[in-house]
């Protein structure tokens, strides 16, 4: 059953619309790996024409037309391309011109990502209530090595986000921090919330530097599992260990987690 965000039901909506996309905050990009890690974006589609994207896919209509009416997803999968060091993007259009997710398309989305190679899924939608047919499609992935990463929430509110909160210890939610590392004061908060990373207009856009980050530690050491990858970017985050319900494990630390990555070789 569909349910509202931010009263529009009975659809999901992402969290923010007229964002700019936050500026190449992650290390210079390095030549493409020989087997390249697969993001897959489920978004609003995208329109850049990107050598990153490898693969296109509207949940809507089965088809490769991913034109994005909205605007978001083009930010989130232009943040990713520019972010991950050659990771390829699989672009899922599921969300409306409205920016709104039913649950079964964001179901279908996470199922075709699995099913079609992906290791990570980027997620930046959320809503306060989650369903069966969402529940059901997070436990596939999880089960078949998928890394989610889903975003906190933009609602100023301590209380669970989903599919955020559905992840555990098998995946990453993100929460929204300033430059500075202060937590955004609208980024949601909880004992769910796995990490933060820079955010000022929004979670949706904190979540992609996350997913890039994944991409890049799997890049430096691609016999790890999704469990190893999360735990990696947990322990090295700014936090050294100790979590908070406001950031998680702390602020991602990229350099670190890779480096971590590769000394586990």
């Amino acid at each position: 059953m569909g349910r509202s965000a931010h009263g529009v039901p009975p659809e999901r909506v992402r969290y923010s619309n007229d964002v700019t996309i936050l500026g190449s905050l992650l290390a210079a990009l390095v030549l493409a790996p020989a087997h390249p890690v697969l993001i897959a974006v489920v978004d609003t589609g995208a329109n850049v024409r990107l050598p990153e994207i490898a693969a296109t896919y509207d949940v809507r209509t089965g088809g490769r037309d991913v034109r994005d009416r909205n605007g978001h997803g083009t930010k989130v999968a232009s943040l990713i391309a520019r972010s991950s060091g050659g990771a390829r993007l699989l672009i899922i259009r599921a969300g409306s011109s409205s920016g709104a997710f039913s649950d079964a398309g964001e179901a279908t989305a996470i199922r075709y990502a699995v099913d079609h190679g992906a290791r990570i899924v980027n997620l930046s939608l959320g809503g306060p209530e989650s369903s069966r047919v969402e529940r059901a499609a997070v436990q596939y992935a999880i089960a078949r090595g998928v890394l989610i990463v889903a975003a906190a929430g933009d609602d100023y509110a301590n209380r669970p986000e989903y599919p955020a909160a559905l992840l555990g210890s098998a995946g990453l939610a993100v929460a929204a921090v300033t430059s500075s590392g202060e937590r955004e004061l609208f980024s949601n908060t909880g004992p769910w919330v796995s990490i933060a990373a820079p955010g000022e207009q929004g979670t949706s856009f904190a979540a992609p530097l996350v997913s890039a980050a994944a991409a890049r530690v799997w890049t430096a050491n691609p016999a790890l599992t999704a469990r190893h990858v999360v735990r990696l970017l947990q322990e090295t985050a700014s936090g050294h260990g100790v979590r908070t319900d406001a950031l998680g494990f702390g602020v991602l630390d990229v350099a670190s987690a890779v480096a971590a990555a590769r000394a586990t070789r």
